[in-house]
């Protein structure tokens, strides 16, 4: 008998039809003597629409009351889902964030999970309960409810996974698996059996959908093995796990997979005072309001000018401006170029510790195909290029070929 903990987003429980799929899959995880714990997203669509009804009010909501407005999705799928399973003479408890004490900071729309109290939960599971949670959502120290930004939910599950000590942590989705690449964008992309926590933390990163990053972190830190399964489709997934898992079960490729992000967009500030501290001036305000940056590339100019570029996820734009303008007055320097037609392409892959001939491969083979790179980033694992956009599938294309990413995966273990 194992501990599981199963996520099932948003898709997955997209109407009563999907819930009734859910719930069988969950009775059929409980017949076979597994203790379940299932963590669940809003209704596919329903965030969005409760966003909408609160911008028919204010463009930027307060965030206070848009945590309690937004966590309500998820608190009708949690009920829904337990009727279900009772009716099906499965015994069912649902629980809130706040019921089930996931403790966050006070940052709201995007917090922190900070802890989680367990007793309860296991104390259910003791007497053969399924505990269905709220994903996405938890409460600070003072009562409020909190939620953990897009994709909360991973999280959710992973942290339940890690203060439960489950065997895994089962994530459902619409697709049956991490990929070597998007495979809307690239029909031939395959499903890898196995990805490293270091490998899947990058991709998340660089633009895959497939978990939070957040989430992708928590389970690297507390060792959480993740599989990434399809709610409407039977198979292996893909398993997320350590490095020791890899070398003793598969021989590994140079380069995993490629992601991709058409979400951010680059800030090019031109003529500013080359010496210490501009950096500082204009980067310190975004980090003050949690505003994410990446891709920070420095260069000095003539007359004793630098330019400095960055890009920022595009649902930060207004605020980014406002706090970059004011900066940019007092340092006599008025040169901001925003441009939003950019996509950012990401190789990842253990392999690129040992074979730095891999990105200058990859700048060879966009080269050659006409492709102009605006920005470089690198890592020990990754290597990260800003393109114009309208480059991007050709861009993915050339690469997953020329990098031998369409090859079938070996097989690693099973799912429970």
């Amino acid at each position: 008998m194992a501990l599981i903990v199963q996520k099932y987003g948003g898709t997955s429980v997209g109407n009563l039809e999907c819930i009734r799929h859910v719930a069988a899959k969950i009775l059929t995880a409980k017949m076979a003597g597994h203790q379940v714990v299932v963590v669940v997203s809003a209704m596919s669509g329903e965030t969005d629409r409760l966003m909408a009804l609160a911008q028919q009010f204010s463009e930027r909501p307060n965030p206070r009351e848009l945590d309690v407005l937004l966590s309500t999705g998820e608190q009708a799928t949690i009920a829904l889902l337990s009727m279900v399973l009772i009716d099906n003479g499965c015994p069912a408890r649902s629980y809130t964030g706040g019921q089930v004490c996931i403790r966050t900071d006070s940052t709201h729309n995007k917090a922190r999970i900070l802890g989680v109290s367990v007793a309860g939960i296991l104390a259910d599971l003791a007497q053969g309960t399924v505990v269905v949670v709220a994903g996405f959502q938890g409460v600070d120290n003072k009562g409020n409810i909190t939620t953990l930004g897009r994709g909360g939910s991973d999280t959710t599950a992973v942290a339940l996974a890690a203060s439960l000590q489950a065997d895994e942590c089962q994530i459902y989705t619409d697709v049956d698996g991490v990929y070597t690449a998007d495979p809307k964008m690239v029909p031939f992309a395959k499903r890898m059996a196995h990805v490293t926590f270091e490998e899947m933390n990058e991709l998340a990163s660089q633009g895959a959908k497939v978990m939070q990053i957040r989430a992708v972190e928590f389970a690297a830190k507390h060792r959480v093995p993740v599989r990434v399964l399809s709610t409407f489709i039977d198979g292996p997934g893909t398993l997320i796990t350590h490095d020791e898992y890899n070398l003793a079960h598969a021989e590994h490729s140079l380069v995993s997979g490629i992601a991709y992000s058409r979400d951010e967009i680059k800030f090019a500030l031109r003529g500013l005072p080359d010496k210490p501290g501009i950096a500082a001036k204009i980067l310190g305000p975004l980090s003050d309001v949690h505003i994410e940056v990446d891709m920070i590339v420095q260069t000095q100019s003539l007359d004793y000018k630098a330019d400095l570029t960055f890009l920022v996820h595009k649902r930060d734009l207004h605020e980014a401006r406002q706090l970059v303008s004011p900066v940019l007055y007092d340092l006599n320097s008025s040169d901001l170029e925003i441009s939003d037609s950019i996509a950012k392409v990401s190789l990842v892959g253990s392999g690129l510790r040992s074979h730095p001939k891999i990105a200058s491969a990859l700048f060879q083979i966009l080269g050659n195909g006409g492709i102009n790179i605006q920005l470089i980033s690198t890592s020990e694992i990754k290597v990260s290029v800003v393109i114009d956009d309208k480059y991007l599938v050709q861009s993915l294309t050339m690469l997953h070929e020329a990098f031998n990413l369409g090859k079938e995966p070996k097989k690693v273990g099973i799912h429970s």
